[in-house]
């Protein structure tokens, strides 16, 4: 892990690299997606087969059965895991749900919000060999607080541990499909799958170029892409600064993680631990590549400096483990942050309530991360009585007549 010190030419090496494009994803995705509209089910079960290995001639959803089986198979530690992470995480979502309201903004004119739940969400999980369960307590928890009728997970291979999370949530539609074909036909439809009008969870870079493709047509929650991590901090311990970054790091080997500090002996101290850390971990971990491409100490020449290129950067990940009450009045955006520490950022990945699927590559100066709010709609309610439309009838036709809409006038003035 190499320290750099932090200038502009540096700054705006690391945003650029955030900035391009990922043709190759968008083309391969793009394919699938035209092909899973033009011949639906068919497709999908080829491009599982030849990507993932799986045969759905027998069928794409997982039984009732199968999802009970497994329910019984659950380690109890890893059960009574999930069960409390699960009620963190929907203690959270019930305090974001947003809520009904009304205001009378003048005698006679009543605004009202309704709030109601997008009635079908597609929750797309990465599976495989370690299928995360904790995303698929993420999306689906908050859509159940927002009241969700349909809820259909989609993971490539769906392991028992995701399974008996899903019973433990009631959720009984899960697709054996992932990667671009799996969001296509959430997106879409098949013959045997209805399509959601939302999508939700993160996936890799094919997944990713999916999402946003697919976003006119259905929404979906935000773009994910590599994992962030910064840790910024002037002092603390090294042991457990190089471990944080490292805890992100093995998400994916394109994950990007920097101390950003004022200090070149934490930074020296750091790298050192990183170093030893980094020999405990396997030859396949992903931290080993993704440290070695894009992690890097970032040295700066004032606390400000430090903050304004964190403010900058918008980090999905941002822990202050040093001196925090005063950091965190000058951070504008991240997508989560840790105060103090002892705020691990892994309890934010899976048990501290908050919610972990968060905006990457800027998105944060723009957004926070996935609350039960994503899952609602929030329906502003028009009330209008006679006097409320006297009071308001002049005014709006000079309004309309400025703008050259005199239809908009005319429809004032047919009820006058």
């Amino acid at each position: 892990m190499k320290i750099v010190k932090l200038n502009k030419n540096v700054e705006r090496g690391l945003l650029d690299v955030r900035r391009q494009c990922d043709s190759q994803a968008q083309r391969v995705a793009t394919r699938i997606i035209a092909d899973v509209r033009k011949r639906g089910d068919a497709a999908l079960v080829e491009w599982t087969k030849r990507l993932d290995g799986l045969n759905l001639r027998e069928g794409m959803w997982v039984s009732p059965r199968e999802i009970r089986t497994a329910a019984g198979k659950v380690n109890k530690d890893l059960l009574r895991a999930m069960e409390h992470a699960a009620q963190n995480i929907r203690r959270v979502a019930e305090k974001q749900l947003p809520r009904k309201w009304t205001l009378e903004v003048e005698p006679g004119v009543r605004i009202s919000q309704f709030v109601r739940p997008i009635e079908s969400i597609g929750c797309y999980v990465p599976g495989g060999r370690y299928s995360l369960i904790s995303t698929l307590l993420m999306t689906v928890i908050p859509a159940l607080v927002a009241g969700v009728e349909r809820i259909v997970v989609a993971s490539p291979k769906p392991n028992e541990d995701l399974l008996a999370a899903a019973e433990m949530l009631g959720v009984t539609g899960i697709l054996k499909i992932g990667g671009a074909q799996a969001i296509a036909a959430l997106a879409h439809g098949t013959k045997s799958i209805m399509r959601v009008d939302k999508i939700f969870g993160p996936g890799n870079r094919y997944v990713t170029a999916a999402k946003q493709l697919v976003s006119s047509d259905c929404a979906i929650d935000l773009p994910a892409g590599p994992t962030e991590a910064i840790v910024l901090a002037s002092a603390g311990n090294p042991r457990w600064i190089a471990a944080e970054l490292l805890a992100q790091a093995e998400h994916a080997p394109d994950a990007v993680c920097f101390l950003v500090t004022t200090s070149r002996e934490l930074a020296r101290r750091v790298q050192q631990e990183m170093a030893e850390q980094l020999k405990l971990l396997s030859s396949t971990n992903p931290a080993r590549i993704s440290m070695s491409r894009a992690g890097a100490i970032l040295v700066a020449p004032s606390i400000d400096a430090a903050c304004a290129f964190v403010n900058r950067f918008a980090p999905e990940h941002l822990s202050l483990p040093h001196n925090p009450n005063d950091l965190i009045k000058k951070v504008r955006a991240a997508g989560t942050v840790f105060v103090g520490p002892w705020a691990v950022q892994p309890f934010g990945d899976y048990a501290s309530g908050s919610n972990h699927v968060l905006p990457t590559s800027g998105w944060a100066r723009a957004r926070g991360g996935l609350s039960a709010a994503d899952f609602v709609k929030c329906i502003s309610v028009q009330s209008i009585s006679r006097g409320g439309f006297h009071r308001l009838a002049k005014d709006v036709q000079v309004l309309a007549r400025a703008e050259g809409l005199l239809a908009h006038a005319n429809a004032v003035e047919a009820r006058q």
